[in-house]
């Protein structure tokens, strides 16, 4: 790698005399409910992508809002010199609900209690997204040559529906050399690590009509047909609930497994499944193995059951049969599998164990495999290595980011990830946080990121 010309004193001290400005954007961001999946936030998602373009022109970049069949973009940029290599930051602004009665706070009035800061969307993404956004000033400030632009969608909770469509009419104007990604986890505090990968996902629903209304069971029990019952004999046939083995013909036909050496680097990552189970709060794993309890979450496919619906939801019992349930079911996908040949052999297979069960496909995003070797890699390694002080170790990530293999197909250039948020910011969870100590290093990492793409030029 080349040597860093960044003077890191310098760097510390801009970093800590902005801290106070950071924080209370962050605060402003927070506190706008931008809740993607309710349509009843359709103002608060324009609200927050107002706010977040006036952040970007405040600090002298451009910005635009970009309107899509459904929630708006924003894209912004610190644009210099055409010569200058141009890098791409994807952030997401959109947040999950925040209704679980678990929350110790409001969950969209932030809380600062000494620099972790406390709500929803704090780490996933409004925080590492102004993280990014900071470095990037800082790097316009001393004059790298680089240009940065940002995207920063507002419907990635959703799984990105509209994203796609906006992007091919308006590629013209987001020509970009890569892209970085701010959007992922490490393992463990102090052990930083790089993703080469997202799972991808479909989603259904299986629902099974076998009456018209509830009847009482003393009088058709036994010879009516219970849903729930039959549709719980559908799930067990479709997965091993104690394994997590797949049971649906054909299912792992494309799956890759991983070779040694990734399962070497996901465990060089700081992954052990008794923090795992610790961070997660899980009472017992499938598994105590910690290179099958990595490649199971980062690099094998899935089949989880999110909910059964159907009949009496009340407090106690009571005793009838029902006469329609529904489940909701989602597979992550790992690379050559596709959304589309996994629903297709879904269908299939619970025809076999049910002809009158209907399945009903949502949507589908397909799994994504990054680079590990080459310049953007290595400089993603040595920013993280230049700000916390340890190389980090590659790894994968179990979820999904619907943008991704969309931006790899639209504007054509290689992706790479530079995350910040940690286990214990509650990804999705209540009481989800972020924390000062990963926000500053962050805006090194990403300082040092920007200097080496600009060399590379």
């Amino acid at each position: 790698m080349p040597p860093s010309n960044i003077n890191r004193a310098h760097l510390t001290r801009w970093i800590k005399d902005h801290r106070a400005s950071f924080e209370s954007e962050l605060r402003e961001l927070v506190e706008i409910p931008s809740i993607s999946m309710d349509p009843s936030r359709k103002g608060d998602i324009r609200r927050c992508a107002d706010a977040a373009a006036a952040l970007i022109r405040a600090a002298g970049g451009t910005a635009e809002i970009l309107e899509t069949v459904a929630n708006p973009i924003v894209q912004g940029a610190f644009l210099r010199d055409p010569s200058f290599p141009t890098v791409t930051i994807y952030n997401h602004m959109d947040v999950q609900p925040a209704d679980e009665p678990t929350w110790k706070q409001d969950p969209f009035r932030m809380s600062n209690v000494d620099g972790t800061y406390g709500g929803r969307g704090t780490t996933d993404d409004k925080g590492p997204a102004l993280t990014a956004f900071y470095a990037a000033r800082y790097a316009v400030e001393q004059n790298i040559p680089v240009n940065i632009r940002f995207l920063w969608e507002l419907e990635e909770e959703i799984g990105s529906p509209s994203f796609e469509g906006c992007l091919k009419a308006n590629a013209g104007k987001l020509t970009t050399n890569s892209v970085v990604v701010s959007d992922t986890v490490w393992i463990a505090r102090g052990k930083p690590a790089v993703s080469t990968g997202l799972r991808g996902m479909v989603t259904a629903l299986l629902s099974l009509e076998t009456g018209t209304e509830d009847r009482h069971s003393g009088l058709v029990g036994g010879l009516a047909r219970n849903p729930l019952a039959e549709l719980a004999e559908v799930i067990a046939g479709c997965v091993d609930a104690r394994s997590g083995k797949v049971l649906i013909e054909g299912f792992y036909k494309n799956v890759q497994k991983p070779k040694k050496s990734e399962l070497d680097g996901f465990l060089a990552s700081g992954f052990r499944t008794s923090q795992f189970q610790k961070v997660h709060g899980f009472k017992s794993l499938r598994t105590r193995d910690h290179k099958a309890g990595a490649a199971a979450i980062w690099a094998l496919p899935t089949f989880e059951v999110h909910g059964i619906t159907g009949g009496y939801q009340g407090p106690g019992v009571k005793s009838v049969v029902p006469p329609r349930g529904e489940v909701k079911i989602s597979m992550r996908l790992v690379p050559n599998q596709t959304p589309q040949e996994a629903l297709k052999l879904l269908t299939r297979h619970v025809k076999k164990l049910n002809k009158d069960v209907v399945v009903k496909g949502q949507h589908g995003l397909l799994p994504y495999r990054g680079p590990s070797d080459g310049p953007l890699a290595d400089a993603a390694v040595e920013s993280l290595r230049f700000a916390f002080g340890k190389k980090p170790a590659f790894v994968r990530e179990g979820g999904s980011i619907g943008a991704v293999v969309t931006m790899e197909q639209v504007l054509k250039c290689p992706i790479m990830f530079i995350g910040l948020s940690l286990p214990e910011h509650g990804y999705h969870a209540p009481n989800e946080n972020y924390d000062w100590g990963q926000a500053s290093g962050g805006m090194v990492a990403f300082t040092r990121y920007f200097e080496l793409l600009s060399q590379k030029s």
